[in-house]
């Protein structure tokens, strides 16, 4: 069959990749089919977008021929700001409608182009509302103190940005950098230095980038130097909320626009790389990473991501020697050996994984709360090494950080039940972890389990039927559960679930094991498996 001619062989084509979300190849064929109709509006608006997308410098001639649409508004915006015309920025910016993204976005962003006019009043009085009452008091209060910062009013800066950290729902490393720089310049460096530390306790990222040079550079200078600067930020910041939300689409477009205004802004940078992950673009999202600089204060985020993206895509040689040259360059950090942990893990080498993570917990100094996941993780890894005194001790270790897991109770319970071993104690256990996660088919299983083993037919009948509801994909699941039927008498329900669990995925030892019940029934109601 022919290609379509003229000018709908490239539309069809850019409307296929833009489904995809493959921007280059969308903006490709979409800027061929414009060329081709140019007055055609449909084209003109997917072209436009898919040019936003892909960072095409065609995006500012294509805007402004696009009066109805917000996002060129917004485009139009920053170019008028980075030239200086902040009256004329501003006024597109108040043409923005408060719905939508743009009922975040529009305050800040006609905050920073009234600071950019040199009325830092307006500006403040423009956030104010939102600073005072409602769910932008963080985010609002974070630009006001910023704004103020820029104007030299250090007391109002420290006012807005303490409240700020105190409205932020989790650390966050551009708050803290931020943060610090604006409380060092009010007289208050002390303090900017403990946010560091404070903020580094809840957040790998503020913890590996975080060292001695970047908490300087941070108290030092303004990591936002420029209203435009600001209307980066902004951006970036909704674009991270969005993608959080699942909106990686929109949070790409956003990150495009940040790295307009601000080229070669890492946390844009970042975003788009994740966003184009998001989207199963990982070569496009390792081309980003690419582009932030060696030296900026964030490359070890980039790295990180990086190496992950390798991982992925089945290059997990290059994503290993990547996190082996940041183990050594990070000396005390243990997040890029917890990387290689996992990528071990995830490569069915669990003694390389256990290395690993033993590693990064060498580096932990005293382990807190927090540091229960990877306890976890060498405890699920040594166990598959066959070293179970270890695995043992590693759970027995996380429970001690933090006590009521979910997680870490059923997976040191069901070990118990397994192995015929402290019977009550995993059933406590267990209730405790049901209660905590009722909705979890896995921790209702391990309940149920260990009712079977300790004779508890009804009970654990009751629980492994409620274990198959909530996971009814599992093969473990629908095998227990024709187990407990089956020393219930109940031995054609028994087989239906051994016949289920047949069909689903199992190990060729397991699945012999079925089929072994199937043929010749459960030799004992209690028998040990």
């Amino acid at each position: 069959m022919p290609a379509p001619a003229g000018v709908f062989g490239p539309y069809l084509a850019g409307r296929l990749a833009s489904n995809e979300s493959d921007a280059a190849a969308a903006a490709d064929a979409l800027l061929a089919a414009l060329a081709a109709e140019p007055d055609e509006p449909e084209i003109l608006s997917r072209a436009f977008s898919a040019a936003v997308m892909d960072g095409r410098l065609d995006a500012v001639r294509l805007a402004r021929r696009l009066p109805e649409s917000q996002l060129a508004a917004m485009l139009l915006a920053g170019t008028d700001a980075q030239a200086g015309r902040w009256e004329r920025a501003e006024a597109r910016i108040r043409g923005l409608p408060r719905q939508g993204s743009a009922q975040i976005l529009q305050p800040l962003l006609l905050a920073w182009t009234q600071a950019g006019r040199g009325s830092a009043d307006a500006a403040l009085a423009t956030l104010h509302p939102f600073i005072e009452t409602g769910p932008l008091r963080a985010v609002a209060a974070l630009h006001g103190a910023m704004i103020a910062d820029l104007a030299g009013r250090g007391r109002e800066a420290e006012r807005l940005i303490r409240i700020a950290v105190a409205q932020s729902g989790e650390p966050n490393l551009r708050l803290t950098t931020i943060a610090a720089g604006i409380l060092a310049r009010a007289g208050r460096e002390a303090d900017g230095a403990r946010l560091f530390d404070a903020m580094a306790v809840g957040s790998d990222d503020i913890a590996l980038t975080a060292g001695p040079a970047q908490r300087r550079a941070a108290l030092s200078g303004r990591a936002v130097a420029s209203p435009v600067e600001g209307m980066a930020e902004a951006q970036v910041a909704l674009g991270a909320t969005l993608r959080r939300q699942g909106a990686p689409e929109l949070s790409l477009i956003l990150a495009r626009l940040s790295l307009r205004l601000r080229p070669g802004f890492a946390p844009a940078l970042i975003l788009a790389a994740e966003s184009l992950a998001d989207e199963r673009h990982v070569a496009s999202a390792l081309a980003v990473l690419e582009s932030v600089g060696e030296d900026d204060p964030m490359a070890p985020l980039a790295w990180l991501r990086r190496a992950a993206l390798l991982s992925r895509v089945d290059r997990s040689e290059e994503a290993v020697a990547l996190l082996g040259r940041m183990a050594e360059a990070y000396s005390r950090a243990p997040q890029p050996a917890v990387a290689l942990g996992d990528i071990f893990r995830a490569k069915g080498q669990p003694d390389q994984a256990a290395a690993a993570y033993g590693l990064a917990i060498g580096r932990l100094g005293q382990p807190g709360p927090a540091d229960w996941p990877l306890f976890y993780a060498r405890g699920i890894v040594r166990e598959l090494a066959g070293d179970w005194a270890g695995a043992e001790a590693d759970l027995r270790q996380a429970l001690t950080l933090s006590p009521e897991q979910p997680s870490v109770l059923n997976h040191l319970a069901y070990a118990w039940v397994e192995r015929g071993e402290r019977l009550d104690e995993a059933r406590g256990m267990l209730e405790r972890a049901a209660a905590a996660r009722p909705q979890d088919g896995n921790i209702a299983d391990s309940l149920g389990w260990a009712l079977f083993r300790t004779g508890d037919l009804a009970g654990a009948i009751r629980w492994l039927e409620r274990a198959a509801e909530l996971e009814s994909r599992s093969a473990v699941i629908n095998d227990h559960l024709g187990d407990a039927y089956w020393a219930a008498g109940r031995r054609a329900e028994a087989r239906f679930q051994w016949r289920r669990a047949l069909g689903m995925e199992l190990e060729a030892s397991e699945a012999e094991r079925v089929e072994a019940k199937l043929r010749d029934g459960l030799p004992s109601a209690t028998a040990l498996r």
